[in-house]
């Protein structure tokens, strides 16, 4: 007979109620979670510029955050009085030919004319609203509510990005010597080492990979320019955004690009096609060496295996952190490995 004592009992059932409460907690605040991971990311691409700033005689670190801030926003600034309005002409005349797209369409015309030719849409979507009824309007009312609470959710958490991003940015280091502050003296050394080691993975990798986006959107679009396509600004940074996704957003964009070159013309959507082929050639075994390889050295199977464990757990966000976090398990596993071979006594 197996006897428990009640203080053992209760401290088990104490601890599996403090994890259901965490993870409960942890899905109820999960869109500030995922805030405050983008906060993190762009604190730690802007953080190199305040070290850059301090060292050019900007000692004190706020007046340096401050001032590296600025010069994100009048880069935005200008990045969007060039291409915003390119982008919104753009969009306009691609929504004034939207009839006429639909008219050649149902008449089988142009080169979406097979929908209709082929699948006969129009009658399906004649049927699916006249089969729909009262249902289908407050379907569609119920869409416009969510669509309503989507953009005030992006615009609250645009704002918040924005001045989480800012006090990371200003206070990132003194939170960092606080949890240094509770460790042992002892051990301090080694855990500014890991710190090290950690901030030098995840910030080399989120501004590589803005560096390879911004570079991958400017040359899609220079392309389709060349050759004519439409939309092409909109359509490069569509790429850019696309391209941050790692192993899979290339992928994506060569296809939805690639789509909208051949609708264009034959030729352009071969060039487009050829141009992506070569393009992740060149990313692949170019620009994220060159980028990645002093900071996030993983192998190939385990930035598989970490993105697509990312993208389960938490999709587009889980796979954009996958390959930092990794990269930062890899340093602790390093440094615990390191160290139980230099004191097997007090590894554990």
């Amino acid at each position: 007979m197996v006897r428990f004592r009640l203080r053992t009992v209760l401290s088990l059932l104490a601890i599996i109620i403090g994890v259901a409460v965490t993870l409960e907690v942890i899905w109820i605040a999960r869109h500030v979670l995922t805030w405050i991971v983008i906060s993190l990311f762009l604190a730690l691409a802007l953080n190199p510029l305040v070290v850059w700033l301090q060292r050019r005689g900007l000692k004190r670190r706020g007046a340096a955050a401050g001032v590296a801030y600025l010069l994100a926003i009048v880069f935005i600034v200008a990045i969007s009085f060039t291409f915003v309005p390119t982008l919104v002409s753009q969009v306009n005349d691609f929504v004034q030919r939207l009839p006429d797209y639909a008219h050649d369409v149902t008449h089988g015309r142009g080169r979406l004319g097979f929908l209709e030719t082929k699948y006969h849409i129009q009658e399906r979507i004649e049927n699916a609203v006249k089969n729909g009824g009262a249902t289908k309007v407050l379907g569609l009312s119920g869409v416009a509510l969510s669509v309503a609470k989507g953009v005030i959710t992006i615009v609250v958490a645009s704002v918040t990005i924005i001045f989480m991003t800012f006090f990371m940015l200003l206070e990132g280091p003194v939170w960092i010597e606080r949890f240094y502050r509770l460790l042992p003296s002892s051990s301090k050394p080694r855990w500014r080492k890991v710190g090290d080691e950690i901030y030098r993975t995840v910030g080399g990798y989120v501004t590589g990979n803005l560096l390879i986006s911004l570079i991958a959107g400017s040359l899609t679009t220079v392309v389709l320019l060349i050759m004519g396509v439409p939309y092409a600004v909109a359509l490069g940074l569509i790429v850019a955004i696309l391209d941050l996704i790692p192993l899979a957003g290339a992928t994506m964009a060569a296809i939805l690009i690639g789509i909208v070159a051949f609708l264009h013309s034959v030729p352009a959507g071969i060039v487009v096609i050829v141009f992506f082929i070569l393009y992740q050639q060149v990313e692949n075994h170019l620009l994220q060496p060159v980028i990645y390889g002093r900071t996030v050295q993983l192998s190939p199977l385990t930035v598989l295996i970490s993105i697509l464990v990312g993208a389960e757990l938490a999709g587009i966000i889980g796979a954009l952190a996958a390959i930092p976090v990794a990269g930062s398990i890899q340093v602790v596993v390093n440094d615990w490995l390191e160290h139980r071979h230099e004191h097997p006594s007090t590894a554990l």
